[in-house]
């Protein structure tokens, strides 16, 4: 995790160490139930808002306006948003109902990995090591349960593997930029938006902007990019990693420069 209240928080948790399992089961009918989906503050990543949106139907611009609150990350000028809760007395989650979670295909990774916390860190060989906290909770009644789990076994059961590939590789584009030392700038900022969480939007503007010609795409990949999301996510991904490190292990650029003496990354 790369935000600093989220490291804070999981700090102050106990470890799962590797091996070592909890137990812990959640259904309807438990006593608590849905007592989890209410006070939240949720950052929610690309790949979040890319399945949550799917679910609903919505585009992008009205997701961001109905169900999430953003600012700039200080010391990257990064987009962040949050999950935006009802304005009741249990700040409930919109998607809460009293048979569950009504998107819950495509919940948020923080619900799925509940009631875990997860960490990451680079391993030095381009992957990342990973640590599991549990997160405790005093309403909490599945852990009275028999269900036993490691923490690897849990993120395999609810179907974390698509989110780990996505969220992992964003938090190291954000960990990246870190060391870079200085903020991005408003212009690529406002890029940031557009290529991570507005995929619909950011596939016109790939064809508007005739993205295709300055980087190297086979014609596969280019009609996936304009037609699955997730795709297109993924190429956002390579495209930041080219222009903000000039990193050329997925993309290549063509014979258009990507950067003229004296300019920033972001002057493209």
């Amino acid at each position: 995790m790369e935000h600093d209240e989220t490291k804070e928080f999981l700090d102050s948790l106990p470890e799962l160490e590797a091996g070592k399992t909890y137990c812990f089961k959640c259904y309807p009918g438990i006593e608590c139930f849905n007592a989890c989906c209410s006070d939240l503050d949720m950052v929610l990543t690309p790949y979040d808002i890319l399945r949550m949106r799917a679910a609903l139907s919505m585009p992008s611009i009205d997701f961001l306006r109905v169900h999430t609150t953003g600012f700039h990350a200080p010391d990257t000028n990064f987009p962040v948003f949050k999950f935006k809760m009802l304005d009741n007395a249990r700040r409930s989650c919109a998607f809460v109902t009293p048979e569950g979670c009504r998107i819950y295909a495509d919940r948020p990774g923080a619900c799925r990995m509940y009631p875990l916390g997860r960490a990451t860190r680079p391993d030095g060989k381009g992957g990342v090591l990973e640590q599991f906290f549990i997160v405790k909770e005093d309403h909490c009644k599945g852990f009275l349960e028999k269900d036993e789990w490691t923490g690897e076994a849990w993120k395999q059961d609810q179907g974390f593997k698509d989110y780990t590939a996505f969220n992992d590789r964003y938090m190291n584009i954000l960990s990246r930029t870190r060391h870079l030392g200085r903020p991005i700038s408003d212009k690529l900022s406002q890029m940031a938006i557009l290529a991570f969480y507005k995929i619909d939007e950011f596939q016109g503007f790939i064809q508007k902007m005739q993205l295709f010609e300055r980087v190297e795409v086979d014609e596969k990949r280019q009609k996936a990019i304009l037609t699955n999301e997730n795709v297109a996510l993924s190429f956002a991904m390579d495209w930041f990693e080219l222009v903000l490190f000039q990193d050329t292990g997925k993309l290549k650029p063509k014979n258009v420069p990507l950067r003229r003496k004296g300019t920033r990354p972001e002057g493209i």
